[in-house]
């Protein structure tokens, strides 16, 4: 069932469409007043951004609404015919358009997986050859080996974040709601988030998060910061501006040599934006989903350790891989 993307009430249908599928109108939250999920009239590019941008309700639109079916009154009566005559073979039809949602889900996963996986297999790649990605003619039969075992690689290291991301989901859900239980207050009612959870939802939101460090690491690999002018001379920052030693150590932190920025984007930026989608999908208290992701980084970290001489090839690249695996 679907949900309102404001204040998580669940909602039978999204919106009604009449006689084509552009006639439709938006249906409105019974509980917060608003429409329910206007993402709907949305194209794929502003869902693309504002997922980028990291807005909950576009996560809310994307895991729980995305691919429900409108409400058409047209054939209303003759379905409330056949759902009196026959209550049981409805309960049917609903249990298996529950299945069938739950294997598209995992189908989009996949799809995800095969191609974001390929793309922070690249970025993995160019930080690790930086002269072969910016000449493309030096690619040879061997750089392909080189390019299969790092996607090999961050393939292992998915499936262990993953892993890790989900066991400690699944200890988290049920400490919370042992803790929920034992309350002495009445019971709060419970949100259309938590209603309509499935574990299936985890990768998926890991997944969405992940767009916006691959993003930033994309256009990190591709247009790299430049330490010249376009004269050819160097840039030189001059400290003698500032007469405070510490506003200018604090300065020298951002200088090229010391500060790593795709370092940064992956396991800062990368991080925050993950556990902000877990924090939508689990409904918890942000300490519950830090825990979740530090287990998930602890995964990947131990299995990093494993990989790093096989997927770098020598001593120097693998402490360079393990260098972007560790949080």
């Amino acid at each position: 069932m679907p949900i309102c993307i404001t204040c998580t009430h669940p909602i039978s249908h999204l919106y009604t469409v009449y006689e084509s599928a552009y006639n439709l109108r938006l249906e409105q939250c019974s509980k917060c007043l608003k429409f329910a999920d206007p993402y709907v009239e949305h194209d794929s590019l502003t869902l693309l951004l504002d997922l980028i941008l990291l807005k909950r309700e576009v996560y809310r639109h994307l895991i729980y609404n995305r691919g429900t079916e409108p409400r058409k009154p047209f054939g209303k009566s003759k379905m409330g015919l056949e759902g009196s005559q026959d209550s049981q073979g409805e309960h049917k039809l609903a249990v298996t358009k529950n299945r069938q949602r739950e294997k598209d889900r995992w189908w989009l996963i996949l799809k995800l997986a095969c191609g974001l996986i390929t793309v922070d297999a690249f970025i993995r790649w160019a930080q690790l050859n930086p002269q072969i990605s910016a000449d493309v003619s030096r690619w040879t039969v061997e750089t392909n080996i080189v390019f299969l075992r790092i996607f090999i690689g961050c393939l292992i290291e998915t499936f262990a974040f993953h892993g890790g991301v989900m066991f400690a989901s699944y200890f988290v859900l049920a400490l919370s709601d042992f803790f929920r239980s034992r309350r002495s207050t009445p019971s709060v009612e419970i949100s259309g988030v938590r209603q309509q959870f499935k574990f299936s939802l985890i990768p998926l939101t890991i997944f969405y998060s992940s767009l916006t460090k691959l993003f930033l690491l994309f256009l990190l690999t591709i247009w790299r910061p430049s330490a010249s002018k376009p004269g050819g001379s160097p840039y030189y920052w001059d400290p003698s501006y500032y007469s405070s030693p510490l506003l200018t150590r604090a300065l020298e932190v951002w200088d090229e040599d010391k500060l790593d920025r795709e370092w940064v984007v992956r396991n800062v930026l990368g991080g925050m934006a993950t556990g902000f989608g877990l924090r939508v999908v689990l409904d918890c208290h942000p300490v519950f989903t830090t825990v979740v992701i530090l287990v998930g980084w602890l995964a990947k970290t131990v299995v990093a350790g494993f990989l790093k001489n096989w997927v770098g090839g020598d001593e120097h690249s693998g402490d360079k891989w393990m260098a972007y695996s560790i949080p």
